[in-house]
């Protein structure tokens, strides 16, 4: 999965520091980066690619995301309370509190602080 992203380190320092994942993949592409981050307790499972948005289709598209308030990519967690109250300690900046999604969900969305809203969700 990709996530583009406005500026790689910082998204790096963003997605391991504040949301808890790890490096997997950090390897020289011209100017930029092959960027990987995975889950700290799936290191083997999927890949989050956090692609440079250097291309004028990836700045409108995340920008046109952004504005509409939609989320670039949605990550499933235990408990979205728990976890909304964990990042908000740590200072991430929270566009939706937690909020019942129908009877069944339950979903935060955060800024990754690199032009992207990133979905919570867990069951409700």
């Amino acid at each position: 999965m990709s996530v583009f992203v406005d500026d790689q380190q910082k998204a790096l320092e963003f997605y391991t520091g504040k949301l808890g994942f790890v490096a997997k993949n950090d390897v020289p592409a011209g100017a930029f980066r092959w960027l990987t981050v995975v889950s700290a307790e799936e290191p083997d499972g999927v890949e989050l690619l956090l692609e440079p948005d250097d291309h004028p289709a990836a700045k409108a598209y995340t920008s046109a995301l952004m504005e509409d308030g939609i989320p670039a990519a949605s990550f499933a967690v235990d408990d979205v309370d728990a976890a909304y109250r964990e990042l908000a300690a740590k200072g991430v900046r929270f566009t939706q509190e937690p909020a019942p999604m129908g009877p069944e969900l339950k979903t935060a969305v955060l800024d990754d602080t690199c032009g992207n809203l990133i979905m919570l969700s867990s069951p409700a």
